[in-house]
């Protein structure tokens, strides 16, 4: 990324970056289940992968997070999109969306670092109806396995691709904007800081719509 930006190849910027999103899509979206089995540094890239699947089985001492922020840079490979739209399956027609979307931004923003399996689920990259924890770190290829197996004996069905995503628009953006202008004031961010912090924001929101809007993931992933 760093060297394709600096010679301004800015297309081939786009297609890798296009690359990445439909592979972790494919990992999504694929005819047979697909089980993620981190351990150790599971950073960036890494942590999308295993959004994106099916279910995890995490060794215990997995430290994992979008840390892409601390670089300069927003999750471009569908972490930034996979958030939002958890942010609106936790939330009902007529729940305030505001505060789990204030969450979500933190911990891109901030580049949060969950430093256990377990924590993971407190930052929102491992949700508890797919995801679990394996203590034994040499257990964890075969929980994964055993996982996969059973997935897929239960009449294992590909999800549909979502086009329901509930997002703010400029109500979201208003006060997320507001947040960040806080942290500049107060000296925790520089202007770079609450550039990329925008960004991140405009993709969380949906960008610039009148109203909350349902939107397609590919949308979110286009904005990203």
């Amino acid at each position: 990324v760093y060297m394709l930006a600096l010679e301004q190849e800015f297309d081939e910027l786009n297609m890798v970056i296009k690359m990445f999103q439909d592979t972790v899509m494919r990992l999504r979206y694929s005819s047979i289940p697909v089980i993620g089995a981190p351990h150790g540094l599971t950073l960036g890239g890494g942590c999308e992968m295993m959004m994106h699947c099916d279910a995890v089985v995490a060794a215990a001492e997995t430290y994992i997070g979008l840390v892409e922020v601390g670089v300069g840079l927003i999750p471009g490979g569908g972490g930034t999109k996979e958030l939002a739209l958890r942010v609106s399956d936790m939330c009902s027609e007529n729940d305030p969306i505001l505060p789990k979307l204030a969450d979500a931004f933190t911990a891109i923003a901030t580049a949060k670092t969950a430093t256990s399996a377990y924590e993971g689920f407190e930052i929102g990259v491992f949700k508890t109806s797919k995801d679990e924890v394996c203590v034994q770190k040499e257990r964890i290829i075969l929980e994964a396995k055993n996982k996969a197996i059973l997935l897929s004996e239960n009449g294992y069905v590909k999800p549909i691709q979502r086009n329901d995503v509930r997002v703010m628009g400029r109500s979201g953006l208003g006060a997320l904007y507001a947040g960040i202008e806080g942290f500049v004031l107060g000296n925790y961010a520089s202007e770079h800081d609450k550039k990329i912090a925008q960004k991140v924001a405009w993709i969380l929101c949906g960008g610039d719509l009148s109203m909350p809007t349902k939107v397609t993931e590919q949308y979110l992933l286009d904005l990203e």
